[in-house]
């Protein structure tokens, strides 16, 4: 059994530390509200995030095992994994009960602190430039993309002599009539697909052809983060096994720019994965036409300006 805490609260605890007026030294016990087991706390994690987990029992298997397996099918790395799976042998209950008199916290249930972890994790992903976080995991090469954490980031960059002004402006305009610079035709398949399963499809369009605000529809895109002449980042809601991003960057370099283009999923379960490594061979020919295009764009767009 364990007594899970949200890092909200431990953080809660530790500033309300600073001005507790006590005598001496004193060690407080701490912990969630919620008194479960491992497998309950997988469980409410799966629910929240609409994955299926089917649990079996199995009468023999080592941590080492275990933590291998861990290693495979999750961000964990096997050495973190065996530590973890040996802790759980182990109950992690308060059994001092002092911290609930001597501060106010009230530490949040399983639940609320499972979903507050997903909402800051998507609040800090939106402000994150991953092709920056790609470049510093040191494998810019891996077949499928870099696993950063539980997400599959793909980052690729072409320089352009026009400046960044202009280079941004081909982004902006991408969608829509424009389209999206490279296979137009498998861009729409991909609608057709979309919009014969429920989805969205890409009927939507543009809302401006060259103006784009916070929440403006692409096609099947939603504008989630956007810095004019800089960035814009792209959710897809598109019918998917995961969720998925597109993400332009452009920065000045060397008497012009540089384009960055990321593509970002987060897999749902095996289904994801299977969606992901098929397409790779589609995505790497689409997503590298697309920039080489965006960047011819740019230069044509310099000349009319």
């Amino acid at each position: 059994m364990s007594q899970p805490i949200a890092v909200n609260d431990l953080l809660n605890y530790l500033v309300a530390a600073l001005d507790l007026n006590i005598d001496s030294s004193h060690v407080y016990e701490v912990g969630g509200s919620d008194v479960i087991s491992y497998r309950r706390m997988m469980a409410s994690y799966a629910r929240q995030r609409g994955l299926k987990r089917y649990m079996i029992p199995v009468p023999v298997l080592s941590s080492r095992l275990s933590s291998l397996w861990l290693g495979l099918v999750t961000p964990v790395y096997s050495r973190i994994g065996r530590k973890l799976i040996d802790s759980i042998r182990h109950p992690s209950l308060v059994k001092n009960h002092g911290a609930m008199e001597d501060f106010k916290v009230q530490p949040m249930n399983i639940s609320d602190s499972i979903a507050q972890a997903i909402s800051n994790e998507d609040r800090e992903f939106a402000q994150t430039r991953w092709s920056d976080a790609q470049s510093s995991s040191g494998d810019r090469h891996h077949w499928g993309g870099v696993k950063l954490g539980s997400r599959l980031v793909v980052s690729k960059s072409v320089h352009t002599d026009v400046v960044p002004e202009v280079a941004f402006g081909s982004i902006l305009v991408i969608g829509g009539d424009i389209d999206w610079y490279f296979t137009d035709w498998l861009w729409k398949l991909r609608g057709l697909i979309d919009l014969a399963v429920g989805g969205v499809g890409v009927r939507r369009g543009r809302r401006d052809p060259e103006n784009i605000v916070l929440g403006d529809t692409l096609d099947w895109w939603r504008v989630e983060a956007y810095e004019p002449c800089r960035r814009l980042l792209l959710y897809a809601e598109m019918r998917t096994p995961g969720r998925a991003w597109l993400e332009f960057r452009v920065e000045a370099a060397g008497g012009g720019s540089t384009i960055y283009q990321t593509a970002v999923f987060e897999p749902l379960g095996v289904a994801g994965l299977a969606y992901w490594y098929g397409l790779c061979p589609i995505h790497k020919i689409v997503f590298s036409g697309m920039l080489r295009n965006l960047a011819k764009q740019a230069v044509a767009r310099s000349y009319r300006t």
